[in-house]
């Protein structure tokens, strides 16, 4: 799938609008970013939030972001952004976006990876 200069836009501005959602406790604007898979997975907004709380520090409380490259990683189109988290500890969010049908994007997983994998 080739991505556009407006695709890519689109998909930070996701990110972006999900992580304000997390800094002010937004459970329900949060939620809406995650693909309809992601919704039913965790069927509510609250247990959503938890486990973002709980397993992604870096994601709920970053204190910078920074976005690199969008790839591609077995035909999932996904942006790296690079997190610093609560803690000081740098870690790499792999967001896997996925595209609705009218077009909009939403975010369908993300993978945090130490910093340091990428020097090994």
């Amino acid at each position: 799938m080739n991505i556009t200069n407006s695709d890519a836009i689109a998909i930070r501005y996701v990110i972006e609008r999900q992580l304000e959602a997390f800094q002010r406790d937004d459970t329900l604007g949060a939620f809406a970013f995650a693909s309809p898979g992601i919704q039913t997975q965790f069927r509510t907004a609250e247990n959503f939030m938890q486990m973002v709380r709980v397993s992604y520090p870096a994601v709920y409380r970053p204190r910078s972001v920074l976005f690199q490259n969008i790839i591609n990683i077995h035909g999932k189109i996904t942006q790296p952004v690079l997190l610093l988290g609560p803690d000081g500890v740098p870690v790499k969010a792999l967001y896997v976006m996925e595209r609705q049908p009218d077009i909009t994007w939403k975010i369908n997983g993300c993978v945090l990876l130490p910093v340091e994998a990428e020097f090994n």
